[in-house]
């Protein structure tokens, strides 16, 4: 924890205190949440910064969509649209945001809607006449105005919500006791490895209550890159000099997992909009070479001046152990709340 972060301690505290006083209001039903007569699914987490929501949501969406028509509903960050979006074939990552739009690209039988109000966004999917018979809320975890019937936190293995403080000291949005709320705890980002002591150790550091599971997965990256037109073995890729850039909030993974001695790195905020300058440097600095990214920044440059030498590495969420309980769980969840 660097010196300012510290010297912000009693900022922390106050903060705190006032998240605190608002989740007991609607925890009493003074401030108030609504409910749907559908199942609704929020994903999220206690922190600031990646803990691997995007793969978790897509993991739902492939484990519920052959059954039950899908929607997931986000927010839309640093989208340039605002209210209630419904995407269609019009749609880019500029209105959607890239997640979203990521999610719309990838799975063309489910709908995608971001809407900041996502109580408004959920009426809005729910007038529409092929309306979803299950909604996937991203990122919402602390939108408390909607009371959704199953809570999916997430919190990263190198940075657990335990191990950390209240912003601006930390990273926390709420206090550690929000992970109260949630019906399933998955720890995000593990090493393949992890052994079930540890796995154990984690379990009694984040104080889960008896009726709370957990469960650990690992990124698994895809064994291809992808572009335009072709997609390329990173086996093959590897020992090839390129250009990495990423918009991600943890960029590390990425790097590593395709970086040789000759490849050079560009790292940018997350969720970067990538300006006519940022291209123009991109373009530079790779100087002829591939250039690989995300995928989530991908369906933000894939439109681009650097299209013909550009490709995405895929991610997934993959399960350590116990996957089938995790899927028979939200099925139970999803199968006894929806309408007969």
């Amino acid at each position: 924890m660097n010196l300012l972060r510290k010297i912000l301690f009693p900022f922390a505290i106050l903060y705190g205190f006032i998240t605190s006083i608002r989740n007991f209001l609607f925890d009493k039903g003074i401030l108030k949440s609504t409910s749907f007569d559908i199942p609704v699914i929020a994903v999220g987490n206690l922190s600031v910064g990646g803990t691997g929501k995007t793969p978790q949501i897509e993991y739902l969406i492939r484990l519920l969509s052959d059954q039950y028509r899908i929607a997931t509903l986000s927010r839309g960050y640093k989208r340039k649209s605002e209210g209630f979006v419904l995407a269609d074939a019009t749609s880019n990552a500029e209105i959607l945001g890239d997640e979203p739009f990521q999610f719309y690209q990838k799975f063309p039988n489910i709908q995608v809607a971001v809407d900041a109000n996502r109580t408004n966004g959920i009426q809005q999917l729910l007038s529409q006449k092929n309306k979803p018979e299950v909604i996937l809320l991203d990122d919402a975890y602390q939108h408390r105005k909607v009371k959704a019937g199953f809570y999916i936190l997430l919190t990263s293995f190198d940075d657990l919500y335990a191990d950390d403080y209240m912003l601006p000291t930390g990273n926390l949005r709420e206090s550690r006791s929000g992970a109260n709320r949630a019906s399933i705890v998955v720890v995000t980002k593990c090493p393949k490895n992890l052994s079930e002591e540890k796995r154990e150790q984690i379990r009694l550091k984040l104080k889960l209550s008896c009726s709370q599971q957990s469960f650990f997965t690992f990124i698994d990256y895809d064994d291809m890159v992808y572009g335009k037109e072709e997609k390329i073995a990173v086996n093959e890729l590897k020992s090839e000099s390129k250009l990495l850039i990423a918009g991600i909030a943890k960029p590390t993974p990425f790097f590593d997992y395709l970086k040789n001695e000759t490849d050079e790195c560009l790292t940018f905020p997350d969720h970067h909009h990538f300006s006519d300058a940022d291209l123009d440097a991109i373009k530079n600095k790779a100087n002829g070479r591939k250039i690989i990214t995300t995928e989530k920044d991908y369906v933000r440059l894939k439109d681009s001046k650097l299209v013909s030498q550009l490709y995405y590495l895929p991610i997934k969420s993959t399960f350590i152990n116990h996957q089938q309980n995790f899927d028979a769980t939200v099925l139970e969840y999803v199968k006894t709340n929806s309408a007969t």
